[in-house]
């Protein structure tokens, strides 16, 4: 059976500049960030995909994940919420737009990835709208 569904990633980046395709270069600072995305066609195998570290770049995010050294999937639940709908709440709990234009292509949001300080990065995963999503995958 193929799950459809909207998640939530959040992950450890190091300070660095990455050039992410089209975007060009772009600074992340070091901290912790949450990314939102959907998976109409195998949510389970899009979040493998994103914990996998061997991979062919292919979307945004693949720039990031390939270097962070933490990561979390969330599946978001209720599962109607829209990728849009995520960002407002990752906004709301305190998440800051980071790299205009990322992940979001196919939408008018700014971003799909957000910085979370300390306090947001605990509301968002105690958040009840969230489940956890498989083990978190640790590089050391």
């Amino acid at each position: 059976m193929i799950r459809r569904g909207k998640y939530i990633l959040v992950f450890k980046m190091p300070d660095a500049d990455i050039r992410v395709g089209a975007l060009g270069m772009l600074h992340f600072g070091e901290g912790t960030y949450c990314y939102i995305g959907s998976a109409m066609n195998g949510l389970d195998q899009r979040i493998a995909r994103h914990m996998s570290e061997q991979k062919t770049i292919r979307w945004h995010i693949d720039y990031l994940t390939v270097r962070c050294s933490k990561i979390e999937a969330y599946e978001a639940v209720p599962h109607d919420v829209t990728e849009c709908g995520l960002g407002n709440i990752v906004s709301e709990i305190g998440g800051r737009y980071s790299a205009a234009g990322f992940g979001c292509s196919d939408c008018r949001c700014r971003t799909h990835l957000f910085m979370l300080d300390g306090d947001a990065e605990k509301k968002l995963i105690s958040d009840s709208r969230f489940s956890l999503h498989g083990r978190p995958r640790i590089r050391i």
